[in-house]
């Protein structure tokens, strides 16, 4: 095998991206003019069922499921591969062309968050809700929340590209990111073996957040490489990742913004609690 030997000043080869080399690019911005749609509620939710945007569905689902009618949301898909992000309307909420993305509009004017951690948490503030107010237990969940957030990149950008959508398959980054995506798991199966969630006691916006990452990892469903991975050995892992699975509002959030799967595992838009039972493509497409 040559040698790669950087060039001087790097230059973008298009084709040179795997899966999603039609849609990544080195600049940012809007590349056309495309309208978001508006839906009834105050919260519109521009997403896709990726583990980030599964963070935020189930945020919400939860908080119905608590009591907070305030949470309605209306829910519409950002297809990434067909390059939705980088529409003008959803790059005036999200810059960064990423999902998820919220606009909350019972604010004058409307307030835009994006990056999934900062959605949990503006949630979590504006309900009262998953978050502790204050003190050691406020710090620990806070804590576990941004540890997600610098280490998922690893798992996902690292590991999960070069394991499962580079167009060639390299010893050399699959051997690092595999390490540190064990390493990740070690952390979080020694923490989980004396906390029965991610702060201890309580279940917050930290386990909805490591929950489709790490969790769904155990499972095989991201990445297909749980037998590489040997996820099997991550008993703790394993224990929290089921009993949060059982959970209504995880098994609903996990449906919003899905359009690949099984079909009565899809909820394309969400719009109101009963598009549930109506409106998962299985119903759509009899």
């Amino acid at each position: 095998m040559t040698e790669y030997v950087p060039p001087k000043v790097w230059a973008w080869d298009q084709e040179n991206g795997g899966e999603f080399a039609s849609t990544n690019r080195p600049t940012a911005g809007a590349t056309h003019d495309a309208a978001l749609p508006v839906g009834k509620h105050p919260l519109q939710l521009h997403s896709l069922a990726t583990p980030n945007g599964v963070k935020v569905t189930v945020m919400l689902e939860e908080l119905l499921a608590a009591g907070h009618k305030g949470a309605e949301y209306d829910a519409y898909v950002i297809d990434i591969r067909k390059g939705d992000q980088f529409g003008s309307d959803f790059v005036a909420i999200n810059p960064n062309s990423k999902i998820p993305a919220l606009l909350d509009r019972s604010t004058n004017p409307p307030t835009r968050v994006f990056e999934s951690g900062a959605i949990l948490m503006y949630l979590a503030e504006k309900f009262g809700a998953f978050l502790p107010e204050s003190g050691a237990e406020r710090a620990e969940c806070l804590s576990w929340l941004f540890w997600q957030m610098g280490s998922a990149p690893y798992l996902g950008g690292g590991f999960g590209h070069f394991y499962a959508y580079a167009p060639e398959k390299f010893q050399y980054p699959i051997d690092r990111f595999t390490m540190e995506t064990k390493r990740q798991m070690d952390v979080l199966d020694k923490h989980l073996a004396e906390n029965r969630y991610m702060s201890g006691d309580a279940y917050t916006i930290a386990d909805m957040a490591i929950w489709p990452w790490y969790g769904v990892l155990t499972t095989g469903k991201l990445y297909n490489a749980a037998e590489f991975l040997d996820t099997a050995s991550y008993k703790n892992v394993i224990r929290w990742h089921d009993e949060i699975a059982a959970r209504e509002p995880v098994q609903r959030g996990r449906k919003v913004n899905r359009i690949s799967g099984p079909p009565e595992d899809q909820l394309h838009e969400r719009h109101d609690a009963s598009d549930f039972d109506t409106k998962t493509q299985d119903k759509v497409e009899s």
